[in-house]
């Protein structure tokens, strides 16, 4: 076996160093000659159409799935301004209705304003952006952005969050 002295080590070392930070420098340069779009920080969400002004009830949560068939969400005409809110009087949320804690389903009670997981206890606010309450998730609900047309469309647009069990929002691409 051969020994290699400590002076040997430092100089193969310094040397290695030096070689893998010039094909650094040249990686990047490659991934500058096809650089991505200005600005495109998001996957493109589809935008789809999930309910009009006037098929809404106050707070009567309406279910529709979004970004695409695999993921529940639920509608809400809270009735007052909340963060996030659209329409005439800013009071139009959605959100993902599986728990962010194991993606148990969300039940919304009308009396709280609250969505509820039945299966661990966690508790989300639906008047503050879906804000995690109490239980054992630790992130807040996704929320859903909504678009509004003038002719009184809703338009669920894109996911502000992870969807619970996905490493992207968009499986596949745009559904």
């Amino acid at each position: 076996m051969t020994r290699t002295s400590r002076r040997s080590f430092l100089k193969l070392a310094g040397s290695g160093a030096a070689t893998a930070a010039s094909l650094g420098v040249l990686g990047s340069a490659r991934a500058q000659d096809n650089p991505a779009p200005a600005g495109r920080v998001n996957l493109p969400y589809p935008d789809s159409r999930i309910a009009n002004l006037r098929e809404l009830k106050e707070n009567t949560p309406q279910a529709f799935h979004y970004p695409d068939s695999s993921s529940p969400c639920q509608l809400i005409k809270l009735g007052h301004a909340v963060p996030g809110g659209v329409g005439p009087d800013g009071d139009i949320v959605a959100y993902s209705s599986q728990c962010t804690h194991m993606g148990c389903p969300l039940e919304y009670d009308t009396a709280s304003r609250n969505f509820k997981c039945g299966c661990h206890f966690s508790v989300f606010d639906s008047e503050k952006a879906g804000q995690m309450v109490t239980g054992q998730a630790t992130e807040n609900l996704p929320r859903i952005l909504l678009r509004l047309t003038e002719n009184g469309d809703i338009h669920a647009v894109s996911v502000e969050g992870l969807i619970y069990g996905r490493q992207s929002n968009l499986l596949g691409g745009a559904s």
